[in-house]
């Protein structure tokens, strides 16, 4: 999806090993506990968050069924209009957002039937011009107690309770990103956090859930564009800390006041995925462009020799007609133009200078310290067929990712050690919706529409491949034997043998 920005720093290497399998340089690690102690083990029909229980995808429950199709295992269809957030499911109740011509929907559906209950229309005060792949409904909802709270980057933040009465909004934006808004809010405590990464003046807000009122907002002057919604780690002792990944960084935060805590540096320079944790150990995977792949890096002039070549107006900034005769700076020209002002200037230039320096790659970070951690943090990271937008996935001790072209790998999450690769056969297409897993089964959905359902235990065996026929960008949710699916044009829920009852 997106293709280049932001800001940037590279691993520092001192005292490191190569890891098995892995092409960069990690600590060596002792052995990580395979079950994910952060997320706890909650309630089997919650889904309250994107990606459900602390963003990891992972779902404790059975029934889930091992072929999905338009006429398999199908408990109900009900149509919706499109919308790439995710389902988000709490008590008898599925929410999501969706966008019907110029109204912006929040829509509640009942768990058992898909029948829609209610639904509510946000103001629209502005209409933001965003990229064609990303739509006005792309954050999921977040649902707390009695509250569900949504985010539209066209009007800012709303809160209803479970039958559909306003309970309070909180105005936010206009907001500066050349591919639109795409993280969502998450609940923590008693806020509703609520990161805004974008090409200027990127913040972290938290409000109060239950009024609305600001709490607390920090300025992320590093993070350019980015999408990534946090987690939360909790320590052995200590109170809880919320883990931003953005632009160059992994970002720790006191949840409770927005402090910075500590940080790792050698992300790429755009972030979109969400972590996952394993113990004390942070995994997250971050894609900026091809230029950034191991081995093609390029080399980017100092800005002084640029304006000697191309400031014909001396004014001491590239613009748009002086980038013209450079192909590659003209290709990405909207991109580095941070502020929108059709030039580039000194602070911009510096900007695509760190962007390029980066690599694509899987990190696996330990979590903790004070300050800059970048030297002792790093614990592993690989840098083949890394995903720009699917989050990875660590369930039953294996790490997966499936990149956008439909590369899946396996890793020990111990050492990163690559445990299979390849595609799916039956299922070569892009992917844009992050991968769930529950029952000993994983799910990965394609863009078009196909549904593999593999085999736990990292050998990319599968139980089978459907078909939804239809564009699928929303990462599905689980709970109670059940899998959720959002496509283009319906919402479906899936249980294995439902209709053959």
């Amino acid at each position: 999806m997106m293709r280049w920005l932001i800001e940037g720093g590279i691993v520092r290497a001192g005292g490191i090993r190569r890891c098995k399998g892995s092409r960069l340089l990690g600590f060596a690690v002792a052995s990580v506990c395979c079950a994910n102690v952060t997320v706890a083990q909650s309630a089997q029909n919650e889904w309250s968050r994107f990606r459900g229980p602390n963003g990891a995808g992972v779902a404790e429950t059975t029934g889930l069924p091992a072929e999905i199709g338009p006429a398999k295992n199908v408990a109900w269809k009900t149509p919706l209009p499109p919308g790439h957030s995710s389902p988000i499911l709490s008590g008898k109740r599925i929410f999501l957002t969706a966008v019907d011509g110029d109204k912006l929907l929040t829509i509640v559906l009942d768990r058992a039937t898909g029948k829609i209950l209610w639904q509510r229309e946000a103001p629209r005060p502005r209409v933001l011009k965003i990229d064609r792949r990303n739509n006005p409904a792309s954050p999921s909802p977040a649902v707390a107690g009695n509250r569900v709270f949504v985010f539209f980057a066209d009007f800012g933040l709303l809160a209803y309770d479970l039958n559909g009465k306003e309970l309070w909004r909180h105005p936010l934006g206009p907001f500066n990103n050349v591919y639109g808004m795409g993280a969502s809010p998450m609940v923590v405590g008693n806020n509703v956090i609520l990161v805004c990464d974008q090409s200027t003046g990127s913040y972290m807000i938290a409000v109060g859930a239950k009024d609305g009122r600001e709490r607390w907002k920090v300025a992320r002057p590093e993070a350019r564009s980015g999408h990534s919604t946090p987690i939360v780690y909790k320590p052995a002792r200590g109170p809880e800390q919320l883990l931003v990944p953005g632009s160059f960084l992994l970002t720790a935060y006191d949840p409770a006041t927005g402090k910075k805590l500590w940080w790792v540096n050698g992300l790429s320079f755009e972030m979109k995925s969400t972590p996952v944790m394993n113990g004390d150990t942070v995994f997250v995977n971050g894609y900026g462009a091809p230029e950034n792949e191991p081995g093609r890096h390029i080399k980017v002039q100092e800005f002084s020799e640029v304006l000697a070549e191309r400031d014909a107006n001396k004014n001491q900034r590239v613009e748009a007609a002086e980038a013209e005769a450079d192909a590659m700076l003209k290709e990405y020209f909207p991109y580095i133009d941070l502020s929108g002002d059709g030039a580039l200037d000194a602070d911009e230039w510096a900007f695509l200078k760190a962007a390029m320096a980066t690599t694509n790659s899987v990190l696996a970070i330990r979590a903790g310290g004070s300050g800059d951690m970048s030297a002792q943090n790093v614990r592993w990271q690989y840098q083949r067929a890394v995903p720009q937008l699917p989050s990875p996935l660590l369930y039953q001790g294996v790490l997966y990712m499936v990149n956008d072209n439909g590369i899946v790998t396996s890793f020990r999450p111990d050492s990163g050690e690559v445990i299979a690769q390849g595609r799916i056969e039956g299922a070569h297409d892009n992917f844009y919706a992050s991968p769930v897993a529950g029952d000993g089964k994983i799910y990965l959905i394609s863009l078009s529409g196909k549904v593999a359902v593999l085999k736990a235990g990292g050998k990319l065996e599968t139980f089978s491949v459907g078909d939804l026929d239809d564009m699928c960008t929303a990462t599905p949710a689980i709970a109670d034997g059940h899998i959720y699916i959002r496509t283009r044009s319906a919402l479906y829920a899936f249980h294995q043998g439902a209709d053959t009852k």
